[in-house]
């Protein structure tokens, strides 16, 4: 092989025989017509001259980094691209000198990939550089396999005679044809822009946004990106080559997380090999991404509100200009993204008011400023005995009529002067004729400039079999309620029964010095927060709130109605509470308020429950011994060091499996009986209870000793279970006894109760 590096402007022309002759080829190429019979010509020129079976012309694209030819002899015309440091066209085009390789295969500069993808075969070649004023070439010029032999200097002078002729036309050309695509690419750059800036459907909109990308930077995916400020989280609805569905992920995570955090592009040729990609999606769908091109998405006034990633660039890596056209695009549509978004957040608002008020069980009417039926939600309807298709736009005195003419009159009384109305138990006509008894509530609608724009009416439903329901969800479950009032026999279970029942009972630890450190408004509100939240996890689980007892409450589970199901119910219940105070604990710390510390005590006994009070004022409650045993139970927490104590009645019942830990066999005050009591553990987590498994074990082993009173083993078994876990209350109860007791030993024939003191 050989190397030269002289750039000749010879005017002549030398065979394969070695003689000698000028050609001009500058007025040939004078008479094409385009860049693409130009080479074609000139490749058809140089393999006759030199007579070789292939030539190839690569020019040079400065903004991809890469050289490109058109044209091979022999095959269809399509464009091949390789890196402009690549193979021997890419060491001529960097070197600037010409070569001959007359073994190629057998040459590290050679790169088989062109022929991989023609099929072609290459035995030897001839490479010139071309150039034309400056120092660095436009291009190389090449040529395959010759066919009498090998090539020699004289054929690189030809073919260098030939590149000195048409360096300038070719020049000339590439320019007017980058600049021409460039124009082409503004015009179409400009149309799909006006195109999206008017779209408004969000989903629509990142869909042909992802497209144009895709298109655009000849990848083959991309993903856009926005910031839901309300969770921290990027989110897109569609990605090209996934099909449409809802991404979403931290905006600090990952690639993207980075390019939004810091506002600053990324353009990653090899993905792997940088350790901001997460190769998790990449197992999930099956894709293998190679390359990665992600830029901020700017509003106009600077805010990042996404980012544009686009993944594998066809052809190679992205380019320094594929940066510059998607942060070009990025920045054109980023007005009309913003608004896309605004109207989705707008419409999921109107959605969701819509929702909300149809799903409403008060009947919601509205009145335009002319005093005409402007809507009215589901309830309104089956209340009032309307529909809204056929009276949509009448006025209220149609939709009313007569005997609903003091209706009228007041509403049209609140448009007109603003005021508002609370109409009590009012008598109210519904479209049938038929009388209902209602609470309604008449304000105006206020714009957003102050003006009235007509009414608002709220009607809710107090019939006779409405208002008791009302009444009985206060306490109960309102499910239950309605059992009880569908059954027919509520009355009967009201007047007084006996029946099983599980009995809940809740209080907070240190209420008094609570109280006395927030104040009297504080300390109602505090109570009426975590009141919210014990009812709720009662009522979630069938239970029936029975009296709020200052800080403390009761509940019961399995009246009115019996249920089989009333202990695990009333368990569930204790350990979502426990886990619900938790996080509003959280929550008030967060905000420099004290956390509240509660214990609940559950039990299943025989109780009577009904109606008790006087004359004026009755409550339906739960009352006896097994309602007694809870409230000592819930006692015994502070002794125990426990949130949740159930007794062995209720314990034997439950059919579910949880976390329990037998704790005690006690002897509460009032009482003669010893009980097995358990402390419920499924809300605990490591930090909470660590060690949970080693600890119990230690505790059952040691509590097996103490109930034989071999109090020396017993406290070596407590002892560890301390060592597991040193905040474990009951293990140093147990420690204490067990010194106690080997004092004043028990008397003989105990089993180990503990006859406890306080209530």
């Amino acid at each position: 092989m050989t190397a030269r590096g002289e750039k000749t402007s010879s005017k002549s022309t030398t065979t394969a025989s070695g003689k000698t002759k000028r050609v001009d080829i500058a007025s040939d190429l004078s008479r094409l017509g385009s860049f693409d019979e130009i080479l074609e010509y000139l490749i058809t020129h140089v393999t006759k001259t030199i007579n070789a079976e292939r030539g190839s012309l690569f020019l040079h694209d400065p903004a991809a980094h890469q050289l490109y030819t058109r044209v091979a002899l022999g095959n269809l015309s399509r464009e091949i691209r390789i890196d402009e440091q690549s193979g021997v066209a890419g060491w001529v085009f960097k070197n600037g000198e010409a070569l001959i390789v007359n073994n190629p295969y057998d040459d590290e500069r050679f790169n088989q990939e062109v022929d991989e993808r023609t099929g072609y075969t290459t035995d030897s070649l001839a490479c010139v550089p071309i150039f034309t004023y400056g120092e660095t070439p436009i291009g190389v010029l090449q040529v395959l396999n010759k066919i009498d032999g090998k090539f020699t200097d004289d054929d690189i002078d030809a073919i260098q005679l030939v590149a000195s002729q048409c360096a300038s036309t070719l020049n000339t050309y590439a320019l007017t044809e980058r600049m021409e695509t460039q124009k082409r690419r503004e015009a179409e750059f400009m149309t799909l822009v006006s195109k999206l800036t008017t779209e408004l459907d969000l989903s629509r909109l990142l869909s042909h946004v992802v497209d144009a990308a895709t298109e655009m930077l000849n990848c083959e995916r991309a993903t856009v990106f926005l910031n839901d400020e309300k969770t921290d989280e990027l989110f897109s609805m569609v990605g090209a080559g996934l099909g449409a569905f809802e991404i979403r992920l931290p905006n600090s995570a990952g690639i993207s997380g980075a390019v939004f955090q810091s506002g600053d592009n990324v353009n990653i040729p090899h993905a792997y090999a940088d350790l901001r990609f997460n190769p998790g999606f990449d197992k999930q769908t099956g894709f293998f991404t190679r390359s990665v091109l992600c830029v901020p998405i700017l509003n106009k006034h600077g805010k990042r509100i996404g980012v544009t990633q686009a993944l594998n660039k066809i052809g190679g890596p992205f380019t320094e200009e594929d940066e510059g056209r998607i942060q070009a695009f990025t920045a054109q549509i980023s007005v009309g993204l913003e608004n896309a978004k605004m109207f989705n957040d707008m419409q999921a608002v109107k959605n969701y008011n819509e929702a909300m008020l149809q799903s409403m069980s008060n009947g919601v009417i509205t009145v335009d400023e002319t005093g005409s039926l402007k809507s009215l939600n589901k309830s309104a309807e089956d209340i009032i005995k309307i529909g809204a298709d056929e009276n949509l736009g009448k006025s209220l005195a149609e939709v009313f009529g007569e005997k609903n003419q003091w209706l009228v009159d007041e509403i049209t009384k609140v448009r007109e002067t603003g005021s508002t109305e609370n109409l009590e138990d009012a008598d109210l006509y519904t479209g049938e004729g038929e009388l209902v008894s209602a609470n309604i509530a008449l304000q105006p609608m206020i714009s957003g400039e102050g003006e009235t724009i007509g009414a608002l009416m709220l009607v809710e439903d107090i019939s006779s079999e409405k208002r008791v329901r009302s009444t009985m969800s206060r306490y109960m479950d309102p499910q239950l309620a309605n059992q009880l009032l569908e059954g027919g026999d509520g009355q009967a279970m009201l007047g007084g029964q006996a029946a099983e029942a599980t009995v809940l009972f809740t209080d907070i630890r240190s209420f008094t010095t609570i109280a006395e450190s927030l104040g009297p408004q504080a300390t109602v509100a505090m109570l009426n927060e975590y009141f919210e939240i014990m009812v709720a996890c009662i009522s979630d689980a069938g239970g029936m709130l029975d009296k709020f007892i200052g800080d403390a409450l009761m509940a019961g589970f399995g009246v009115p109605l019996p249920s089989d199901d009333a202990p695990d119910a009333a368990v569930k219940s204790a350990i979502a509470m426990i886990s619900q105070l938790r996080v509003w604990n959280a929550g008030r710390l967060a905000a420099e308020k004290p956390a509240i510390n509660m214990g609940v005590g559950v039990n299943t006994d025989n109780v009577v429950t009904g109606n008790i009070g006087s004359s004026k004022r009755m409550d339906f409650t739960m009352i006896g011994d097994g309602v007694n045993l809870a409230a000592r139970l819930e006692g015994s927490c502070k002794t125990y060091g426990a949130q949740i104590i159930i007794s062995e009645f209720t314990q034997s019942k439950l059919k579910g499996i949880y976390a329990l830990r037998e704790l005690d066999r006690i002897v509460v005050k009032g009482k003669t009986e010893p009980v097995s009591i358990f402390e419920v553990l499924d809300f605990h987590d490591d930090e909470t209870f660590p060690a949970r498994m080693d600890v119990v074990g230690h505790f059952l082993e040691g509590l097996n000793h103490y109930r034989a009173t071999s109090f020396d083993e017993a406290t070596k078994s407590f002892t560890a279970a301390l060592a597991a876990n040193a905040s474990d209350v009951p293990s140093k109860l147990y420690i204490e006894r067990c010194n106690l007791f080997k004092e004043n030993p028990p008397p003989a024939g105990w089993s180990g109760e503990w006859v406890m003191t306080e209530k």
